[in-house]
């Protein structure tokens, strides 16, 4: 099939089956051409030439179109062009080398899968084309317009990790990227909507850059605090209060660890206890531990003489995130409770270990050989330790198989040991998803302090009334956490205090920032398939997209640019 029957018609066709070729010879038909510079139609023929175009394959077969095109003698005697060749803007691009469908097929290959993932697929298809072709034809589409949103989401990413940072825009009504920005400042944001107006909700981050852009460039929209950031910095703040009360954590571990489990036919057993920690493990962290006070007691002291947080930082040799986060905890918050229950080989394999030591089987070597046909890759020591545990559980002296007398069933703990940041989720997490094991390790933990219980039901009550967006309910509850014991608390009412309309909105309005977090980890797919090396113009043309105007979009395809190395 022709490009475009009605101005070509088809004069000849050979097939090479040696090369797998077919060439098609083709003529233009139109009886007048209009000047490209004056559009007057021409009538005189003065010549003609003939062009040579790569067009879509035809099953195993490279189609090469000869095309006969004609010159004109322009009868407007005021145009600067006396002779023009005819232009056939539904077939090529003027010096073009292939068709305008052959080049919107390879523009759609390269904003789908970027440069050498779209010739391996090209390869299937018998398109013949290298990557720097693609990144051409991507360099040369328009940059996207799009209308200016009524409904903006504002959110940062990452051109290079830890280095340089970015701005995604995303319209929030028709969930769509707009732009990306190169910078993720203030000035950057205020400038794009300055240039766009017509915003009237903005959705961000707690990012401070983002409220002033938003306030600088559209004063009257409403900005909205997401939900999912003010519930993750309350987080933060629960777990510094979990953090300064450690002994109220070990108190619930240790009620945990001596309580018997229940079994569906009313017996108990007995959970596995923790895996010991070796001492030099414990002679290491102690020495860890009794650094890491000196440094905050230094800190401390270099704050009550009136160092700045740069100049903690640089004396201390720390980053100033960690003067940061010890200037904020007035008290030393002790070790840091790490949990015994971690990543392990044998994890998948502990329901059947227990089910054979219940049942009787308590050599570690038989159980070590059962585990090996069903996949366990681990070593022997492993599972000989496990099996330690489990013979201190049962008050079984090492070595002895104990065949001869009652012993309590051995399993694992209902709970895992909290340690403050899972102290903080179970306290976060919703009522309904709670397990009967996990409200009771909740209530054992609301009893050992007035302080802990305050900062468990503040933060409950917060968390209630984002989730179920309860503006009312704002103000009373920021009474409540600015008179609280518990500074990080405070602190936290303080942030909300200073961003309280963007709170206020987040509370009451439908829209939050989720859908620009799920545009991010698009653009994120994208970055690493193009190797992370794409530089904003090639990024921002796959992530934002172009326009599908069919000829039209392709036709601006072969304005002739430099070509670019990158490997995408």
């Amino acid at each position: 099939m022709l490009p475009d029957a009605t101005t070509l018609c088809l004069a000849a066709c050979h097939i090479d089956h040696t090369a797998a070729q077919i060439i098609v010879s083709v003529r233009a038909t139109p009886a007048t051409a209009p000047c490209p510079l004056c559009t007057t139609p021409a009538h005189r023929i003065h010549s003609s030439y003939e062009r040579t175009l790569a067009d879509l394959p035809w099953a195993a077969y490279h189609v090469r179109l000869q095309l006969h095109v004609r010159k004109w003698f322009c009868g407007n005697r005021q145009c600067r062009r006396r002779i023009f060749t005819e232009r056939l803007p539904t077939v090529a691009a003027p010096w073009a080398r292939r068709t305008l469908r052959l080049a919107q097929r390879l523009v759609d290959l390269g904003v789908a899968l970027g440069g050498k993932a779209g010739v391996r697929l090209g390869q299937r298809w018998d398109l013949v084309v290298s990557r720097n072709t693609l990144l051409r034809l991507l360099r040369r589409l328009p940059v996207p317009s799009y209308a200016t949103p009524t409904v903006l989401g504002v959110d940062d990413f990452a051109l290079r990790k830890r280095q340089t940072s970015g701005t995604v825009l995303i319209d929030q009504e028709r969930h769509h990227p707009v732009a990306l920005l190169p910078e993720r400042t203030a000035d950057t944001v205020a400038q794009w909507l300055r240039e766009h107006p017509g915003v009237e909700v903005i959705t961000r981050d707690r990012s401070q850059a983002y409220a002033e852009g938003a306030r600088q460039g559209a004063p009257a929209a409403t900005q909205v605090a997401d939900r999912f950031h003010l519930l993750q910095n309350l987080a933060e703040a629960l777990t510094q209060v979990f953090t300064t009360h450690g002994p109220a954590l070990d108190a619930v571990n240790a009620a945990v660890r001596q309580q018997p489990v229940p079994l569906p036919d009313g017996t108990s057993a007995v959970p596995v206890p923790p895996p010991p920690t070796p001492p030099p493990e414990q002679a290491r962290a102690a020495q860890r531990a009794a650094r890491r006070q000196a440094i905050y007691d230094e800190v401390w002291t270099l704050h009550r003489q009136g160092w700045t947080v740069p100049a903690i930082a640089a004396q201390v040799g720390r980053g100033r995130r960690t003067i940061e986060r010890y200037l904020r905890t007035p008290t030393w918050p002790g070790r840091q409770h790490r949990s015994h229950y971690g990543r392990s080989l044998l994890n998948p394999s502990k329901d059947y270990l227990l089910e054979r030591w219940n049942a009787g089987c308590r050599t570690a070597m038989q159980l070590f050989r059962e585990l090996q046909p069903q996949g366990y890759t681990g070593s022997y020591r492993r599972v000989a330790a496990y099996a330690s545990r489990l013979r201190q559980a049962q008050g079984l002296a090492p070595r002895r198989q104990g065949r001869r007398q009652t012993l309590p069933v051995v399993v694992e703990p209902s709970s895992q040991p909290l340690t403050p940041r899972r102290a903080t989720w179970l306290v976060l997490r919703r009522e309904a998803k709670r397990t009967e094991a996990e409200t009771q390790q909740l209530a054992q933990l609301r009893a050992q302090q007035t302080e802990v219980a305050e900062a468990i039901d503040l933060a409950q009550d917060f968390a209630q009334l984002v989730r179920q967006r309860q503006p009312a309910e704002l103000d009373p509850w920021l009474k409540r956490a600015t008179t609280s014991t518990q500074e990080a608390l405070q602190r936290f009412a303080k942030g909300l205090h200073d961003d309280y309309a963007a709170v206020k909105a987040g509370v009451t309005l439908p829209w939050s920032n989720g859908p620009v977090e799920g545009h991010i980890n698009r653009l994120k797919m994208l970055k690493r398939q193009m190797f992370g090396r794409a530089r904003l113009d090639l990024l921002s043309r796959r992530f934002v997209g172009a326009p599908r105007d069919g000829p039209a979009q392709a036709a601006c395809l072969h304005t002739p640019t430099q070509a670019h190395p990158e490997a995408a």
